[in-house]
């Protein structure tokens, strides 16, 4: 499989060296946090979400717990991006990747995968030039430490498409759709991350050739996984519909969209 080759010089001094692995003396329970953090994504209880986030990132910077501070700081900035909330936002991003060059993560998998949000998360708050540099180093370690195939792939090349897409190359926004599709083809239960995907592809399509066949074939393509017997109506199920549903608005299935948009409330309000 073809990698990312770099868009724009970009400086991987500040992400070398060896990674931090000295102990805490304290640690919070990660596990637990996330547990909480899900339920209350589960119910759309946002506002009580970002709440739960602040706190618990505070009390990692009271006990010293870098590595909290980390997997929390990454989870605020996708967070901030899903609120909206862009200055917010890119300050959970600085803060995430100063902590990365200071514990020496830049060349693991976890640290890459932080940055891989922080660049998302960029492109998303209108930065999308800034974003690639990331992204391109993002795929310099997974290259070196992961299968072309693994599934963090997918998420990497969908991200970056996005990028391109904003900086109007639709060629190479198309080329890494197709190639995150390739991804998630060869694995089970990716059923909704297929359908965002071919949506993605469908709006690439039509902004190259408003009269591109292949618009119609992709949100069929993308309607069919949504409804697949596989696909579990959960608060992951529910947060792909709100991705997916501005696509089936946009091209004029309004049926399929209302139907979303019942299942994405049923499944917030417990029914």
């Amino acid at each position: 499989m073809d990698h990312i080759e770099p868009a724009c010089p970009f400086d991987t001094s500040q992400y070398t060296g060896k990674p931090d692995v000295e102990p805490v003396e304290k640690s919070l329970d990660m596990p637990e946090i996330i547990k909480k953090l899900d339920s209350f994504f589960a119910v759309n209880d946002i506002a009580q979400a970002g709440e739960f986030l602040d706190e618990q990132l505070q009390n990692a910077r009271d006990i010293g717990d870098w590595r909290s501070e980390l997997s929390i700081l990454s989870e605020l900035i996708g967070y901030h991006r899903r609120s909206g909330k862009r200055e917010k936002g890119i300050a959970a991003v600085n803060d995430a990747l100063e902590l990365i060059k200071e514990h020496g993560m830049g060349r693991t998998i976890s640290g890459a995968t932080v940055i891989l949000n922080a660049a998302t998360t960029l492109k998303c708050f209108g930065e999308a030039e800034k974003s690639i540099p990331l992204f391109t180093h993002v795929s310099r370690v997974y290259s070196e430490l992961l299968s072309p195939y693994d599934y963090r792939f997918a998420g990497l090349y969908n991200n970056l498409a996005l990028s391109y897409e904003d900086m109007g190359e639709l060629k190479e926004a198309e080329r890494y759709i197709k190639m995150a599709l390739s991804v998630l083809e060869r694995m089970d239960g990716n059923e909704n991350d297929m359908a965002a995907s071919l949506c993605s592809l469908a709006e690439i399509y039509y902004k190259t050739d408003n009269e591109d066949q292949r618009v119609e074939n992709c949100m069929e393509q993308a309607w069919n996984y949504l409804n697949s017997p596989k696909v579990k109506f959960d608060g992951y199920h529910a947060f792909t519909l709100t991705k997916c549903i501005s696509a089936f608005d946009y091209f004029g299935y309004f049926i399929y969209s209302k139907e979303l948009k019942e299942r994405v409330k049923a499944i917030y309000e417990g029914d």
